[in-house]
């Protein structure tokens, strides 16, 4: 695999306020996928247990009111 194509890379949780347990999974783009040549990675934080419901029910909450403006917004022709 090239080296600009590389999978996922799990990380254990070193940012301040992570707890110790928690993990990163981090995720450099291909060149090819880049915009414009710009450098992109994602980092995404695995949150379990309390906070991880907590997280699950704003997304929720979120989600049910974007969909429902989209419902009273219906896109024009």
């Amino acid at each position: 695999m090239p080296e600009s194509r590389k999978g996922p890379e799990i990380q254990a949780g070193n940012s301040p306020g992570i707890a110790h347990n928690a993990r990163v999974i981090s995720y450099n783009l291909s060149e090819e996928e880049r915009p414009d040549g710009i450098k992109v990675r994602y980092k995404i934080r695995i949150a379990t247990g309390k906070r991880g419901k907590e997280i699950d029910a704003r997304q929720a909450a979120v989600i049910t009111e974007v969909l429902q403006w989209l419902s009273q917004h219906p896109e024009r022709p």
